[in-house]
């Protein structure tokens, strides 16, 4: 008799589980969400698992050590006077292997981003990636420099690179690319870590309060009844020498090198490269 009534009343009994469609509606956000979740958590692993390499101090970095010595400075050089002519800083980093699981192109933009490669408002920097044991190379391009480099110019070099002969390879690189943006820019005569380098006045100013103070601090100390060193009463006066003061040559390897340091240059991404 209810039975009937319900039918009576035109409701199907059919129609009591009204609690299947919103739980079917939450279900898609839910979906959506372990999803998101998911990709944030390979994101995170990826991203801990990538190694960004300190930023240089020279302009041609062999840290797979495929160039002899003397290659090393004549390209390093090279590279310094370039940037001194034109004001573009080129940079080549040949790295053992990629320290990524990312595509080389997103990987080598991160790098060159991060380390500034090129002056902030030309944004004219270049770097060239080789890696060795994934026989991967690409040529990250800074933004001001985007419309004059061809991306033909990986293709003079894989061969090389293909062949086993890695310093033929780089030395053909670096004289394409710099035949390529010679005459965008001019130089200003130094590098920018000349320039930061404290050279005239600012240079010696260190050296002059470093004297300055021990002359102060000897006649305190012979006023007070210590010891002294000097017959005339001046105090003892100690001029250092040698390569702690001195911005190039001394000894060990990094004297004979000009220092790079980056202009704060960006990336976007432009440029090529691929497996050889």
């Amino acid at each position: 008799m209810i039975l009937d009534i319900a039918v009576a009343a035109g409701v199907s009994p059919t129609s009591e589980q009204p609690t299947r469609l919103p739980l079917q509606i939450l279900r898609t956000p839910y979906v959506a969400l372990c999803t998101a979740a998911l990709a944030c958590l390979l994101a995170i692993h990826l991203h801990a698992a990538e190694v960004i390499p300190p930023k240089p101090d020279r302009y041609f970095n062999d840290y797979a050590g495929v160039v002899s010595k003397e290659a090393v400075l004549r390209f390093n050089e090279q590279l310094a006077q370039f940037e001194r002519e034109t004001s573009d800083q080129v940079v080549v980093a040949v790295f053992q292997k990629m320290q990524s699981d990312s595509d080389v192109a997103d990987y080598t933009q991160r790098v060159a981003q991060t380390w500034g490669v090129g002056q902030k408002d030309r944004r004219n920097g270049v770097v060239l990636f080789v890696f060795i044991e994934d026989r991967k190379m690409f040529i990250q391009v800074g933004y001001g420099l985007e419309g004059v480099l061809p991306d033909a110019t990986e293709r003079h070099i894989k061969p090389l690179f293909r062949a086993g002969n890695d310093e033929a390879g780089l030395a053909t690189g670096i004289d394409l690319i710099c035949k390529a943006i010679r005459g965008e820019y001019k130089g200003s005569g130094k590098t920018v870590a000349e320039r930061h380098s404290g050279g005239g006045f600012s240079g010696v100013l260190p050296f002059i309060i470093f004297v300055i103070v021990l002359i102060i601090i000897s006649r305190v100390i012979r006023k007070l009844g210590g010891y002294s060193y000097s017959s005339r009463g001046g105090g003892p006066v100690f001029i250092p020498s040698g390569g702690g003061w001195s911005s190039g040559g001394g000894g060990g390897d990094s004297g004979s090198f000009s220092g790079f340091s980056g202009g704060g240059g960006s990336f976007g991404g432009g440029g090529a490269g691929s497996s050889w």
